[in-house]
């Protein structure tokens, strides 16, 4: 496991900073990065078939079991305690909280400012019709309870997982098992708060559908153990970017050639990248996370159709699988 999470010393910190200055990191983008308008009507009518769009960044509404599900949801114009300070957003959401179908459950994988926005969490627990069910990291459920707003005079139903627990949530066509599993990363919030709460990643079982959100990972040997636990997934979303230069990111994100091994690793039969394209936080380009992917699968001889990416606000359609007993 990983007790105290990625360590990072603050010489470290020093030299990328002086090194992504002195050579005016990151570039723009090669090719401008446009989104697609969403399908609202598949979204709002959609019980039956397993869906994945993707909003930006980590954040993405997944559809299985008859449920509504928010992953990471960020909706704000910056990636920061602040609203004008911070990575700035470089394309607007995909989907915006009032376009949303209602949301059964918000999952989250860690409490970063990329994954964790209190004006979104709060956006979404205003939904009409009832606040979601929020199920997050141990240690970060204190910080729901302060954040989020009361809902017909109570706080919505929040749930704190230990890594390799799990939970069912009763969706419209039976029940979706929900596993946090860890991976290598870490945790903060302020300056004074690392790794105090956990990080992992989600494996979300329904009879007919197997997902896996590898929330943000350094490679290692958890994507194995979680592949030899769980036999096959009929898809995942993995993180591609944010990993130049890798002397720094190489613990804490994975490059587009380790995503595809996490792929293989976890057993995916179709993935999609993401953490890409939203938001600009190392040194790579926006729009170079893709091309680097599409390397990667050439030189391992994969079709470039079994690891994907998505425009912000495109959707895309599973078909069900067989019936299976998940564990």
């Amino acid at each position: 496991m990983y007790p105290s999470g990625v360590q990072t010393r603050g010489k470290d910190v020093l030299r990328w900073t002086i090194e992504r200055t002195r050579r005016r990191l990151p570039r723009p983008p090669a090719q401008p990065i446009r989104g697609v308008a969403p399908d609202l009507a598949f979204l709002h009518g959609n019980r039956t078939q397993p869906a994945y769009t993707w909003i930006g960044h980590s954040s993405a509404l997944l559809q299985m079991g008859g449920a509504n599900l928010l992953l990471d949801p960020v909706f704000s114009r910056t990636a920061s305690p602040f609203r004008y300070l911070g990575p700035r957003r470089h394309q607007p959401p995909g989907l915006m909280p009032e376009q949303l179908p209602h949301v059964d459950a918000v999952l989250l994988t860690h409490n970063h400012y990329d994954h964790l926005d209190r004006p979104s969490v709060r956006a979404v627990a205003r939904q009409p019709g009832g606040a979601p069910r929020f199920y997050v990291p141990r240690g970060t459920e204190t910080w729901f309870a302060r954040n989020l707003p009361r809902v017909r005079g109570a706080v919505p139903y929040i749930e704190a997982l230990d890594w390799d627990a799990d939970t069912t949530l009763d969706a419209g066509q039976g029940r979706i098992a929900l596993h946090f599993l860890p991976v290598q990363h870490w945790s903060n919030r302020t300056g004074f708060d690392r790794n105090a709460s956990l990080w992992g990643s989600w494996a979300l079982v329904h009879e007919r559908f197997r997902f896996w959100y590898s929330g943000d990972l350094g490679y290692s040997h958890e994507p194995r153990r979680i592949g030899a636990r769980f036999g096959a997934f009929d898809a995942a979303a993995i993180a591609i970017g944010a990993y130049e230069p890798r002397w720094f990111m190489r613990s804490q994100h994975v490059n587009p050639d380790e995503a595809v091994q996490v792929m293989l690793d976890v057993g995916a039969k179709l993935a999609i990248g993401v953490h890409w394209g939203t938001f600009s936080l190392t040194d790579e380009p926006l729009d170079q996370p893709p091309r680097d992917l599409e390397r990667a699968l050439d030189a391992r001889g994969i079709e470039r159709e079994r690891f994907v990416v998505l425009k912000h606000g495109e959707t895309m359609r599973f078909p069900a699988g067989d019936n299976r007993t998940h564990p």
